[in-house]
């Protein structure tokens, strides 16, 4: 039987609101099993960004990283909001510890490529991108990884990567030696049927059922990446994935029936 490992992310909702944040790393503390954090930008960039009189450009809701925006992204998710996180969680007495993509070649990228759009210093990411031995050893040495949107391409070039992606493709990787079960984690209940409407969650949804919801329109642009990257992890033999609130974590981990199911 393999042993239980919690792969979690989090966005910048969550990150930008210090009350929650601390509720939230209270939870994650908790938690018995093993397990690595994963966690996006939150608006501090794009904050860091007007004042320095960057201009931040975007495409379909993805940022273009040129040079100077690199540097500001790199900064801020992998040094300032990294080392925040793993401040709270060593206060906790949870064994946190902070990674980039280029620590020790432990995600490593790929320039995206794009018929029509140059989006700058953005990789992509697979599940053979992830060094799996290494961070096998981090956690059997009980520390728990907590890794930020920023991987490298093992040339000296630095990288933006999608959050949701680096989640997922983690979780891919290390579920042929765990028991993996990949956790969402944002500001709603789960997935809605009605955006409006807190209590329209659906409970299930298989890759069909996505596919019909998006066509019908019926699914928020935000919540796309999310299950795009939860159905490859799902289809990818991650073992369980969810979408949940942030404030379910908890009750979750114990009861086993917060937010949105996504199933093959």
């Amino acid at each position: 039987m393999q042993e239980k490992l919690f792969v979690v992310k989090i966005g910048g909702a969550l990150i930008d609101d210090e009350e929650l944040l601390e509720q939230f790393l209270e939870q994650f503390s908790e938690i018995k099993e093993k397990k690595i954090l994963v966690h996006g930008g939150g608006k501090l960039a794009t904050t860091l960004a007007d004042k320095l009189g960057i201009e931040q450009k975007m495409v379909n809701g993805r940022r273009i990283t040129d040079k100077d925006t690199l540097d500001i992204v790199a900064m801020v998710y992998a040094g300032g909001i990294n080392k925040n996180i793993v401040a709270k969680l060593q206060q906790k007495k949870c064994k946190a510890m902070g990674f980039s993509g280029a620590d020790a070649n432990l995600i490593k990228a790929k320039k995206r490529e794009h018929a029509e759009i140059d989006f700058g210093f953005v990789g992509d990411i697979t599940e053979k991108s992830v060094n799996r031995k290494l961070i096998s050893k981090l956690l059997k040495l009980e520390l728990v990884p907590v890794f930020s949107a920023i991987t490298h391409d093992k040339k000296g070039h630095l990288f933006n990567t999608n959050a949701d992606t680096i989640a997922s493709v983690i979780a891919q990787a290390l579920s042929v030696k765990y028991d993996v079960e990949l956790l969402y984690c944002f500001d709603k209940e789960g997935v809605l049927e009605d955006v409006n409407d807190p209590q329209s969650v659906i409970k299930n949804i298989s890759e069909d059922e996505f596919s019909t919801l998006k066509d019908e329109g019926k699914l928020h642009k935000g919540i796309l990446p999310k299950l795009e990257n939860a159905l490859g992890a799902v289809k990818n033999k991650v073992n369980k994935v969810f979408l949940i609130k942030e404030t379910a974590l908890k009750n979750h981990i114990e009861n086993h029936h917060a937010g949105t199911e996504i199933c093959l």
